[in-house]
Formats: structure tokens, C-alpha cells, sequence
């Protein structure tokens, strides 16, 4: 037996590293004792990194510990080592990790130890902190990593070994991302940082329920939080298949378009695209006139202030306020380009498990207002008429692709905690919101463009974003926009009557917002005007975790592959598929204070693309949708 001492808040803790059949007796024993008590105890693992499904990852330890002890299992040592850590897991009643869903979908895949089995029994103290507070430190938030968090409410004085650990991968000739695949398993350092997660997590979650229950937040919350957890890694568990044929030549056609584009930039002087400086530089040269700046002093170029030039909104749509300015088009296609094929491109080529699938990490609680992320790849971020990439993710074998999403679920839950009557009754008559703002502003009348500016109004309630922006985005004056706002606030009344409420009473709370489900939302100091769009947008976020878990009772999670927004993807049977997406929107479908929160299915062909093979009517063409490469080809031709 290895013993590694470790002192913590001025006690002495030990971990345990067993090398033989006797230690791992002595184990056993220490198991079966905390089972029997019913206690809680810490849970880890070690890993050859992060890629969790890749054909040659390696779970390399599993940790067990209490406040004051640790065992490291060396799993990567055999059989015998597997089954130790794989009965403690199964036997121990009570367990506590730091950012679960990893360390679950490790043990599932590489161990043998069931997801549906384990995560019942696991509390997720990332989720504790994050119900606490959701901003990380860097924000002003209280922390949402172990160490961080330990470090103020256990032992402000313990040195981090992470930086220790660090030290040792260079000193072996790796980086912090190769060291945990090249260093040996029975270095020092490794196996005591190993053990030490355990034993912190375990002080540092009671810690964590208490100021919960102080500040008032339910179990209730805390129960939800965790189903949802599990669905998710349900779903990342799953994954998607690739297209691997389409993808290899994605990324060649995404990497050429970068490179003409960048070529087209340096006809004005630009060597890189992503150098903001030579970019303002030039465009400043050409004529325009840019007013904004960075916290550094240097003139903004970001996204926004390009499209503007460009003359395109944020779905690449032509505006038509201006002619486009060439460099300000080249350098975003180039930047798109370079992004996509770096972002989804290459994690789909090289990314994949041995089965052809691409298992994106869903992060079921993440933002400050609680919204879901998608990360390997970002999923979430890709724009929503884009059929490029989403082309190459397919439906299993024999199956469809489905996508059910709720019709403007932002604006009706804002109607609803607004008690907003017109808006409401707009949304009772079956109007189509965007036109009824537009007439109540401008008249019977309206055109496109006080559409789209009366549509971005609202979204702005929703979003954030000042009047400023929104001249940008939508190409209308600032002056017209300013009164665009005015008028809107003046027909929906009950929206601004609810944001003046709620920034009263998120100052009463300490700059917190409370939402309906109890969550708590911290806002800056300095933008308190931000209430309204976080409680929206972490309401919305509420309501689809809720449509998950309605979709799971009723059994449906077999079909699901992605959350997206509003929004969940998943595939079926092709002769059951109609009929599973209706039932997945009849499951998300739900009234919220007194507001119908309605459901769109749409069921496609085998790629998520074939969602987006629409005829100008908006309809889908069936016979289009059962050529989907002939369909696709014609388009990358086309553009």
C-alpha cells in the first residue's frame, strides 16, 4: 500500500493508493463499512483526457474518500483493479463528484458501471454551486471549480497540485493536455492529486447544501437539476453519426474558402484577418468612419460592427441599407470559414468513435442564466438557416431525422411573466406576433423592414442589446429605432411595467433575480437592466429542461440526439418518425401561466440538413428530401 499524507485545514488527511490482493481487503472493507452507514462519499476519476468515446481513451483511476481519507484505484493495472473500483461503485449507496456527467459517462463507457445505475445515487456539487451562484470568478461570481471553491470555504492556505501536476507534465516533456495520457500512474504527484479531489469534494458539499438552504433555494430545484443532468448525458452518450465521406471534403472546401477570402482581404492590406488592428486600420483607410472601441482604447471591429459594413444581418441576409463594403465581407467569410472548418469541421473528420459517431459534451447547466451549452462541437452556435454543416450528421441506419421546437417560446414567456394582455391575446387569436407588433405600431400597413425592426424590438427584450445595435442589425436609422422602442413599450405596456418591477425587486435580493422555478440569476451592478432578459431567457431554458422530462417519463429519450435553444433533435424509425415527433411535441407542450406554449414538429430526411430543403413556400418537397445528395450537390454548386 502507497500512503500519501495531506494536510487540509490543519488536519491530517491520507490517501491510499492499494498494489496488492490485502490492500484492496482492506478496501473492500472500508466499502462495505460506509455503505452500511449510508454515507456520503467523494467520487473521481483520472483519465487520458477529455475525449471520453475515442477509440484509445484510458480510464486510469478511480477515487474514492471521505473528509479525511482517499483511495486511488489503478484500474489501468488490471482486472483484478477494474473490479474493486467497479463493486465500490455498484455497493456504495451515496456519492458526490465535481461536474458528474464526465466522470458517469467514464465509468459507463470504459468501466462497466451503468449509467442508469449510477447516476441516481450521485450529487453533482458543481450544480450545487452553480444553484448558489452561476457566475464563474472571473465574473465576480463565488467559483464553480473545486478548487476554487475549496480554496475560500475549506482551506484558503492548501497549495493547488493541479500546478504541481502541471510542473511534472513539463518536466517529462508534455503539455497539460498530453501529460495525463504520458505520465506514469505511479508518480507521486498524480496519485496524490487523484486522491485529493475526493477527500475535497467531500468537505466542501455540505458546505455548499447549507448555503443553499440559507439563500432559499428548494430541493425541489436541486432534484430537477439532476434529472436533467442524466437525460443529457443520455443523450451525449448516444451521439450521432458522421458522414465521414462529406465531412473530409467539408473541411478541404471550408479551408480553401478561408484562404480566398483571406486572399481577397490582403488586396486591402490585411496579412490576417484576425488582426483587429490591421482590420480597423484598413477599413478606416477606405473611408469609414468607426466610433467604437475596445476596453484597450483600440476601435471595435467585432462581428456586429463587420455585418454592418458588410450589409448583412446576423443570418447573412442581405440588409440593403449600404453598399457592402468588400473587406469587411471578405474578412468575415474568411473568419466563418477558417471557424467552421476548425470548430465542426475537424472534430467531426477526427473526432470519432469507433462506431463513425460524434459525441458532442451537452452541458445541461451552464451561463449564468442556467441556458444549456454544446461543445465538441458547438452545436448551439451554428446559425439557424445553415444546411452546410448539419449535412453531414445523419440519422442511425433506416431511420429519420426529427425536429421539434417551440413556436416564439421567448416572447410568450415573456407575455406570460409580464402578464402582458395584448400580447397574450395576440397569442390566444393565433397571430403571428412579429405581424401583430408590426400593425399595432405602424398600421395595417407595415412593410418588411418595420417587421423585422418591431421583431428585433422584442428581441432586444428578450436578449438585451440597445437601440444602437439594433440599428445596426436591422439597417434602420438610430432615430427610427429609438422610436421603434418608444412605440413599443406604449402598445405592450405590461413588459415595461414588469422590467421597472423586477430590477426593484432584484436590488431588494442583493442584484439576484429570482425566477419562477426559484433560480437564482446574479446581475451586475452596473446593468441592472438586464433582469428582464435573463429571467426570460432562463425561463425558456427552465421550460425545455421540463419538456426533457416530460419526454423522458413517457420513454422518448431513446429517440433524442441533440437540445438545441427551443429546440430537440432526434431521429426514429422511418415508419414510426411522424408519430414519435408528434408525441415528443405533445410531451414539450404545455401551458405557462395562462400562455400556450405550442410545439412545431418536423420530421426530415436521414441528414439533420434535410431539415432545411425548403421550397420558396416554406414547404418540404418529399421527393427532394430522397435525393438529399443530389439535393446538397446542386447547392454547394450554387454557392
Amino acid at each position: 500500500m502507497k500512503y500519501f499524507p495531506y494536510r487540509i485545514a490543519g488536519e491530517e488527511t491520507i490517501t491510499r493508493v492499494p498494489e496488492t490482493a490485502a490492500d484492496l481487503d482492506e478496501f473492500r472493507r472500508w466499502v462495505e463499512r460506509k455503505a452500511r452507514a449510508g454515507e456520503m462519499v467523494g467520487f473521481d476519476t483520472e483519465t487520458t483526457g477529455l475525449d471520453t468515446f475515442s477509440p484509445t481513451y484510458r480510464l486510469r483511476t478511480v477515487q474514492l474518500g471521505d473528509t479525511h481519507q482517499a483511495w486511488v484505484i489503478c484500474v489501468e493495472l488490471g482486472p483484478t483493479f477494474e473490479e474493486a473500483a467497479r463493486w465500490a461503485l455498484l455497493t456504495l449507496p451515496r456519492l458526490v463528484a465535481h461536474n458528474a456527467p464526465f466522470d458517469l459517462l467514464v465509468v459507463d463507457r470504459h468501466l462497466g458501471v451503468p449509467l442508469a445505475t449510477l447516476a441516481p445515487k450521485v450529487t453533482d456539487s458543481k450544480i450545487i454551486a452553480h444553484l448558489f451562484d452561476s457566475r464563474p470568478r472571473h465574473e465576480g461570481g463565488y467559483g464553480l471549480k473545486l478548487k476554487e471553491l475549496c480554496a475560500r470555504d475549506v482551506d484558503p492556505s492548501a497549495p493547488d497540485t493541479q500546478e504541481d501536476l502541471t510542473a511534472v507534465f513539463r518536466s517529462i516533456g508534455e503539455t497539460k493536455a498530453t501529460g495525463w495520457r504520458k505520465i506514469s500512474i505511479q508518480h507521486p504527484t498524480y496519485l496524490q492529486y487523484a486522491g485529493l479531489d475526493a477527500i475535497l469534494v467531500s468537505r466542501w458539499l455540505p458546505i455548499g447544501l447549507d448555503r443553499l438552504r440559507k439563500v432559499g433555494v428548494r430541493q425541489a430545484l436541486v432534484d430537477f437539476e439532476h434529472r436533467v443532468m442524466y437525460v443529457c448525458a443520455l443523450m451525449e452518450r448516444r451521439g450521432m453519426l458522421v458522414d465521414q465521406d462529406y465531412v473530409r471534403g467539408l473541411v478541404d472546401r471550408l479551408e480553401e474558402e478561408a484562404k480566398l477570402h483571406a486572399a481577397k482581404a490582403a488586396q486591402y492590406g490585411v496579412t490576417s484577418v484576425n488582426a483587429p488592428k490591421q482590420v480597423a486600420d484598413a477599413l478606416v483607410g477606405m473611408g469609414e468612419r468607426l466610433t467604437e472601441k475596445t476596453d484597450s482604447g483600440n476601435l471595435k471591429v467585432d462581428k456586429e460592427i463587420l455585418q454592418s459594413l458588410a450589409d448583412v444581418d446576423r443570418d447573412w441576409q442581405r440588409i440593403g441599407a449600404r453598399t457592402p463594403n468588400p473587406l469587411a465581407d471578405a474578412v468575415l467569410r474568411s473568419k466563418r470559414a477558417g471557424k467552421w472548418a476548425k470548430s465542426y469541421g475537424v472534430p467531426m473528420r477526427d473526432g470519432l468513435d469507433a462506431d463513425g459517431r460524434i459525441h458532442a459534451k451537452i452541458g445541461s447547466l451552464m451561463a449564468r442564466t442556467a441556458r444549456m451549452s454544446i461543445s465538441a462541437p458547438p452545436f448551439q452556435q451554428l446559425p439557424s438557416g445553415d444546411w452546410i454543416i448539419r449535412r453531414a450528421l445523419l440519422a442511425d441506419v433506416g431511420h429519420r431525422i426529427f425536429s421539434v421546437d417551440y413556436s416564439a417560446v421567448e416572447m410568450r414567456v415573456l407575455a406570460a411573466l409580464a402578464d402582458e394582455k395584448t400580447m397574450k391575446r395576440a397569442i390566444d387569436e393565433g397571430r403571428d406576433l412579429h405581424d401583430f407588433t408590426a400593425e399595432l405600431i405602424w398600421g395595417p400597413n407595415f412593410t418588411k423592414a418595420h417587421r423585422k425592426l418591431g421583431k428585433g424590438v422584442g428581441f432586444g427584450k428578450v436578449y438585451g442589446g440597445g437601440a444602437r445595435t439594433l440599428s445596426r442589425q436591422t439597417g434602420a436609422p438610430f432615430n427610427e429605432v429609438q422610436a421603434a422602442v418608444a412605440a413599443y413599450d406604449r402598445v405592450y405596456p405590461g413588459i415595461k411595467r414588469y422590467a421597472n418591477r423586477i430590477q426593484r425587486e432584484a436590488r431588494a435580493n442583493g442584484y439576484v433575480v429570482i425566477t419562477p422555478t426559484g433560480r437564482r440569476v446574479p446581475l451586475d451592478r452596473d446593468r441592472v437592466y438586464a433582469a428582464t432578459n435573463y429571467a426570460v431567457q432562463s425561463t425558456a431554458r427552465d421550460v425545455l429542461c421540463q419538456a426533457l422530462l416530460n419526454m423522458h417519463d413517457r420513454g422518448l429519450t431513446e429517440h433524442l440526439l441533440l437540445p438545441i435553444h427551443d429546440e430537440a433533435l432526434g431521429c426514429a424509425p422511418e415508419d414510426i418518425a411522424e408519430d414519435v415527433a408528434r408525441e415528443i411535441g405533445e410531451a414539450m407542450s404545455m401551458p405557462f401561466f395562462g400562455v400556450p406554449l405550442d410545439t412545431d414538429p418536423e420530421v426530415g430526411g436521414r441528414s439533420w440538413g434535410s431539415l432545411y430543403m425548403k421550397l420558396p413556400n416554406g414547404k418540404y418537397d418529399e421527393e427532394l428530401r430522397a435525393r438529399e445528395d443530389e439535393w446538397y450537390a446542386r447547392m454547394a454548386l450554387a454557392a
